[in-house]
């Protein structure tokens, strides 16, 4: 495949936290980056909570511990060594049962050497979350649930049906970004064709581009513009199921929810 496949192509990306190798990607595919961040991770105040969760772990008075983010192990760690209590978080994760929304927390865990029982498959939805811990005694049980920048009701909702006491922790939340002006422009820049596709690695970056959108323009022109005279690419399932209900229709999504495999894909559908 020609390493020129966007061919000079002004690309936006919404990412914040990776947004400088997404960009390198794009240049090599002989693309401009245009990068404009939709989303800031917000740490919350959990000190109090983080005790607690550690207490209850330390007690064995959970049974399960579900991750969501390998943003969500690393912060819980960070507050953990803040508290003085990091030799004791990471020793009696050894004792419960750790299940992860696939390879991202999995790979934070793995550094940290704790013991993983369970692992969802591609492409790493709740869907997935909740089918492979379906083998997995819930009745009375106790689990906690490390969320990710908001709560996931759903799943929270599942395990209580099946009768599982939750306990849940909020490490960090998603925010838009303090300077919205970035936002703003990709907004008119995408209404006025500057833009030839648009990248979406996560599912926020949509609601936040659309909530920004929402007293610049009329109703369903964002979402008329993206899906007539731009290109739009999803990194997976969730992301593209948010778009859907935007009222828009990704033209890629890569068979893996990598993105790499986004970048190739689109890259591919461009050429």
């Amino acid at each position: 495949m020609s390493m020129n496949s966007f061919k000079a192509a002004r690309i936006a990306l919404l990412e914040a936290r990776m947004s400088h190798e997404i960009a390198d990607m794009i240049r090599r595919y002989g693309g401009e980056p245009y990068c404009v961040p939709a989303v800031r991770e917000s740490a919350l105040e959990c000190e109090d909570q983080v005790a607690l969760f550690i207490d209850h772990l330390s007690h064995s008075q959970l049974q399960t511990v579900v991750f969501f983010t390998g943003v969500g192990v690393n912060a819980l760690l960070r507050v953990a060594e803040k508290l003085g209590r990091a030799a004791e978080l990471l020793a009696a994760l050894h004792t419960v049962m750790v299940v992860c929304r696939g390879p991202k927390p999995g790979a934070a865990l793995k550094r940290l050497n704790v013991p993983i029982a369970a692992s969802a498959g591609e492409p790493y939805t709740t869907h997935e979350l909740l089918e492979v811990m379906q083998p997995l005694a819930m009745e009375n049980t106790h689990v906690a649930v490390v969320h990710y920048g908001e709560r996931n009701e759903f799943l929270v909702q599942r395990l209580q049906d099946r009768g599982a006491h939750i306990e849940e922790l909020m490490l960090y939340e998603w925010l838009l970004p303090e300077d919205r002006t970035p936002l703003r422009a990709l907004v008119q820049d995408i209404i006025a064709k500057r833009v030839d596709a648009v990248v979406f690695t996560s599912q926020v970056q949509a609601r936040h581009l659309f909530l920004v959108a929402e007293d610049m323009v009329s109703p369903g022109e964002l979402a008329h513009a993206l899906n007539t005279q731009t290109i739009v690419a999803s990194v997976g399932p969730t992301c593209t199921a948010v778009l859907r209900d935007l009222g828009v229709t990704p033209h890629v999504e890569p068979e893996h929810p990598k993105i790499g495999h986004l970048m190739k894909s689109l890259a591919e559908y461009m050429g």
